[in-house]
């Protein structure tokens, strides 16, 4: 895959206070805006059903405001991961829509609001007619989760699965660790988990910072786990 890849190239980079990026993903829309100094990404689903947002990071006021624009109520909110970064606006949004709060298992206790559904790997969300998958990756955190998107029938490209990652994969590595047993514990799972099981026109949507394909990021694996942490 070509990192002139026009997909890629039609998903800009978008800085904290920008509008979001929106992708039409036939009868799911997908929003992207960077809502804060440290370039956290939010991303919203929208489908007639419903809404789902992933990382609500920060920016309560621009969250809901996205979220009442794109129209419908907000179902669920899924937080990736426990650091504080990634849920700083978490209990206004949910506080102001009802929305569920989805987390995997081994981070729910670290967040600052009762999680309604503990995520753990393997198992599927629901919202509405879609349904998304959980991968659990662990090793940034130990209950970081991946949320997967199989691009719908009506889509550009029907069946091309649309990863978010949180801190756990992004252009260029994998996400922090603070061990070298975290490192390998995570650098194991983003290899069975996501490289040997979605093909290279995946897209990847991190929790910080520019999107990208699989493809592109696939060469480079070998050279991550010789890296280390």
């Amino acid at each position: 895959m070509s990192q002139t890849d026009p997909d890629l190239l039609a998903s800009p980079h978008t800085e904290p206070g920008a509008a979001p990026v929106l992708h039409q993903l036939g009868s799911v829309t997908l929003r992207k805006i960077s809502v804060s100094e440290q370039d956290n990404n939010a991303y919203l689903l929208t489908t007639a059903s419903g809404q789902l947002l992933i990382d609500a990071a920060d920016s309560a006021g621009r969250l809901l405001k996205l979220i009442d624009e794109a129209g419908g109520p907000l179902l669920a909110v899924v937080t990736t991961h426990q650091h504080w970064d990634h849920h700083r606006a978490l209990e206004e949004v949910t506080d102001n829509t009802g929305a569920a709060v989805l987390a995997g298992a081994d981070d729910a206790a670290a967040l600052p609001v009762e999680v309604d559904r503990e995520l753990r790997h393997g198992e599927s969300i629901k919202l509405g007619d879609l349904e998304l998958g959980v991968i659990h990756l662990r090793g940034h955190t130990p209950g970081s989760v991946a949320v997967v998107l199989s691009e719908p029938a009506d889509g550009p490209r029907p069946g091309r699965a649309h990863l978010f990652t949180g801190d756990s994969l992004f252009p260029g590595g994998v996400g922090k660790t603070d061990s070298s047993e975290n490192f390998t514990a995570l650098i194991d799972d983003v290899d069975a988990r996501i490289f040997d099981a979605f093909d290279d026109t995946t897209r990847i949507y991190p929790g910080h910072g520019d999107d990208t394909l699989l493809g592109i990021e696939r060469p480079q694996l070998a050279a991550w786990r010789e890296r280390g942490w």
